[in-house]
């Protein structure tokens, strides 16, 4: 059996597509399972052992030109089934004129109606009527598996993970405190006061993308406690997995970071301003934590991806979150 999974969308969209991946395996051993990204995300796959090859597709130059050259190689790899993930029209068409003999994804796709079977995909509007992202994932695939949740998984490399190995020589804790959406991310005062509440006896590594790298500085450089390490652009994704799993907590957004954490089953602590976990996307480890503010505020959510301001002008969805509150998941 060949297959292809679809998922074009960001970093987290494809680490909570691997699930899909791992389950796929424990039902069809010897099948030939191949991955579909956006250029810039294939590293996260590396390592992954059930995956057969990792397709790239270069949305960002030549992108109509790079569209039309995938679905030709797509095409010419003759799928039995093709699982589409992604819940847009680049991905729509691919699917749609792959040839494969099943096309199974998403009825919010306006390239939908190509396929053999779509599936409805709601987000959830309160905590008594949602699924997370992994089982609306699930429901693509549950016609040829069946209806349990099997979660994401990543696979550094022992490189990697002797390559971190320099940092976990005392107990630590690692924090990604920034987001490509601003309403996303907890206030940068707000990291600052956490780093000066936490406990000297833990060391703090601050992860992120190398663009990362100035706000990290800027919140070290404004906090009091000097053990505090900016990482950012210094590890890969997977070394970040890598590192992430032996934290004595992971502080996180609800963004990348948070969906590494659950693959790796690592503990973490999501800290929700803008948006809430019934959306679909929350922490997924065994020991998570999901923080709010306690304030009943009629603005939030105030959207499903955040805004880069607030359009209240007052973000008060991240500045009334407690730092008592964000320490009391540390172990005692």
């Amino acid at each position: 059996m060949k297959i292809l999974v679809i998922q074009t969308a960001f970093i987290g969209d494809v680490i909570l597509g691997t699930a899909v991946v791992e389950k796929l395996a424990a039902f069809y051993p010897d099948a030939e399972i191949d991955f579909l990204v956006r250029k810039g995300n294939e590293s996260l796959l590396q390592n992954n052992p059930h995956i057969n090859e990792v397709l790239v597709w270069n949305k960002k130059e030549g992108k109509l030109a790079n569209l039309w050259k995938m679905m030709r190689k797509v095409r010419s790899k003759r799928y039995d089934y093709i699982f589409n993930l992604h819940r847009f029209a680049s991905s729509g068409f691919i699917t749609a004129f792959s040839g494969a003999k099943n096309k199974v994804g998403f009825d919010k796709n306006p390239l939908s109606f190509f396929y053999n079977t779509k599936v409805r995909h709601i987000i959830g509007s309160n905590y008594s009527n949602y699924l997370h992202e992994v089982d609306r994932n699930n429901l693509l695939i549950e016609s040829i598996t069946d209806n349990k949740r099997v979660g994401p998984k990543l696979y550094p490399s022992d490189k990697d993970v002797e390559l971190v190995k320099k940092y976990q020589s005392v107990p630590y804790i690692c924090i990604a405190p920034t987001s490509v959406w601003f309403t996303k991310q907890w206030a940068k005062e707000k990291w600052i006061e956490l780093l000066n509440s936490v406990d000297r006896s833990y060391t703090i590594y601050l992860l992120g993308a190398p663009g990362d790298g100035e706000v990290c500085n800027e919140i070290i450089s404004a906090s009091y406690n000097k053990n505090v390490q900016n990482l950012c652009g210094q590890l890969s994704f997977l070394q970040s997995a890598a590192l992430m799993k032996g934290a004595v907590m992971n502080y996180v957004n609800d963004s990348a970071p948070m969906h590494i954490a659950s693959a790796m089953d690592a503990p973490v602590t999501a800290i929700y301003c803008s948006t809430v976990p019934y959306f679909g996307f929350g922490p997924l480890s065994s020991d998570s934590f999901v923080i709010e503010t306690k304030e009943s505020l009629d603005c939030k959510p105030c959207g499903l991806h955040g805004h880069k301001a607030c359009p209240k002008e007052h973000f008060k969805c991240a500045y009334t979150i407690e730092i008592k509150e964000v320490l009391s998941v540390l172990p005692k």
